[in-house]
């Protein structure tokens, strides 16, 4: 069945009546103008090299080629097929924490790029980095919330990562438990696919750490590896807002440091990596670790035109444009004294 990817541009072929109803026009007023002259049988005589069909054959070489050119703009298409591709991969989610240490410097300058900065931006760089992989996002502070579900749509991936704001987080807190627990329920069900967490946090203030090494050990039963990425520093930071420095409720200037020793032990127990944002190996040191976990095939079965007769048409009114070019109104040499459709004398 014939479809179109740009049906709009069949519109186009209203100007092929119109053009031939405007031609037609306009050899009326000729031949009326000419009228006025005498008889058209008499002066056709005096003018035996105009042919009265060249112009008509020319004109409609034209119209062909017009109506060749709109329907090869509109790209026709042949129909659908269906593909399936299998491609091996694995399912991550990224783990983000929003809390309000994260919006500290991730450097010992207070003025540095925020530690949520510096996580969007390696996480950036993992995605980019990924291709037959899926990906999801979950981001938490007191509570966790499930951004994107696992999927190989990297584009909305990135632009929900750009969405993640303390500010926003109405409860504050670290409950990297409860992420965790939202991570865990984001996979595929299923132990068939490789599955792995990339948690990002500075693992400071939690609200309860045995059940964060609880929420580990219930991960790794499901097989799912987990790699922390700390960001900040050991010296710690304050938090420099636009209203000034943050304070906790007794007036105190808070200074929020990364915990990487916590870190270090949830990455280890499970079955992960832990690097620091600002490491320069950071990225290479996570890929690798990725690398390890088993990769399955992630089937993807989907729709792919075909059969595309554009330029079918396109050469229909490329030839009709090279006759056309070698065409005059002229009579042929060797059909000149040729006269199609007379009309015998009656005796």
């Amino acid at each position: 069945m014939l479809s179109f990817a740009y049906p709009i541009y069949l519109l186009l072929l209203l100007l092929v009546p119109l053009l031939a109803a405007l031609y037609w026009y306009s050899r009326r007023s000729a031949r009326s103008r000419l009228a006025r002259f005498g008889r058209i049988e008499v002066l056709r005589p005096l003018m035996p090299d105009v042919s009265p069909y060249k112009p008509a054959i020319r004109v409609t070489l034209r119209l062909i080629a017009l109506a060749a050119l709109v329907l090869a703009f509109a790209r026709p298409w042949g129909g659908l097929t269906e593909q399936t591709a299998n491609k091996e991969g694995i399912e991550v989610v990224a783990v983000v924490d929003a809390s309000n240490s994260m919006l500290a410097s991730s450097t010992d300058d207070i003025d540095g790029p925020t530690r949520m900065t510096a996580a969007k931006l390696l996480l950036e760089r993992m995605i980019d980095g990924m291709s037959n992989d899926r990906i999801g996002l979950v981001t938490f502070a007191e509570q966790a919330y499930s951004l994107i579900p696992v999927s190989s749509d990297f584009a909305s991936a990135k632009s929900f990562l750009g969405t993640i704001d303390p500010n926003q987080m109405t409860a504050q807190g670290t409950n990297i438990a409860d992420a965790l627990a939202v991570a865990v329920a984001s996979f595929t069900p299923g132990n068939d696919v490789g599955k792995a967490i990339v948690l990002f946090t500075d693992v400071e203030d939690l609200d309860d750490e045995n059940a964060v090494m609880g929420a580990v050990k219930e991960a790794r039963k499901q097989d799912i590896q987990i790699n922390v990425v700390g960001v900040g520093t050991a010296e710690g930071s304050v938090i420099n807002t636009p209203q000034g420095l943050f304070t906790d409720d007794e007036g105190n200037v808070v200074n929020t440091r990364l915990n990487e020793a916590l870190g270090k032990q949830i990455a280890k127990s499970g079955g992960g990596v832990y690097v620091n944002a600002s490491s320069l190996n950071a990225l290479l040191s996570l890929q690798k670790q990725l690398k390890e976990v088993k990769r399955t095939s992630l089937a993807s079965s989907h729709l792919v035109l075909h059969d595309e007769l554009f330029m079918y048409f396109a050469a229909i009114a490329l030839l009709c444009l090279v006759i056309d070019c070698f065409m005059v109104n002229r009579k042929n040499m060797l059909l000149r004294k040729i006269t199609f459709f007379k009309k015998e004398d009656k005796k």
